[in-house]
């Protein structure tokens, strides 16, 4: 089995999955509540201004010594502390971000793809082509937001919501892969 035989399976896994994130992100309830409003939005607002895009701590400490000093660790024990990313101003726009998305899953296929075609000959049966990509969707949909909880204050709920999209992407990754490969 080589990585280019298994075409098919990348491209329809990565439709699959497409799908089923919008059906997720749209129509199912488990996300609708991570992001909450801030207790004095037009203050944030305002205070954010002219921030270009990026990404910003609150206290910033950006080393060791700063670290040190007795008035940055007021900082952190006054709170709060937030880990803050600024996008560019104007209406979001979905289309650029649809398209990331669908060449994410691309990515994700073409993983599996190579995991399969490495470690199976060809003709392998469908629980084992199933579970080897499976895996790896899994791995690769939603491993990594566990730093995030770790490092940067995301909440454990919304990782374990991530962990129940990974697994549905998993499941259909793992299907396509074991029907088509």
């Amino acid at each position: 089995m080589t990585i280019t035989s298994l075409w098919l399976p990348i491209l329809a896994s990565a439709i699959v999955t497409f799908v089923a994130g919008a059906v997720i992100w749209m129509a199912m309830p488990w996300h609708k509540k991570e992001w909450q409003k801030t207790p004095d939005e037009e203050a944030v607002r305002a205070a954010l201004k002219g921030c270009p895009p990026g990404m910003y701590t609150v206290p910033n400490c950006p080393d060791q010594a700063t670290y040190k000093d007795p008035a940055m660790q007021q900082k952190f024990i006054d709170g709060p502390q937030a880990f803050i990313t600024v996008t560019p101003s104007g209406l979001p726009t979905m289309g650029g971000k649809l398209v990331s998305m669908f060449a994410y899953n691309l990515l994700v296929g073409i993983l599996c793809a190579y995991l399969v075609s490495r470690t199976l000959p060809a003709g392998a049966d469908y629980l084992t082509v199933f579970r080897i990509s499976g895996t790896v969707a899994f791995i690769a949909y939603g491993v990594a937001y566990i730093q995030e909880s770790v490092w940067f204050g995301r909440s454990w709920v919304a990782t374990s919501k991530t962990f129940l999209d990974a697994l549905i992407y998993a499941v259909l990754t793992g299907g396509v892969f074991g029907w088509l490969a």
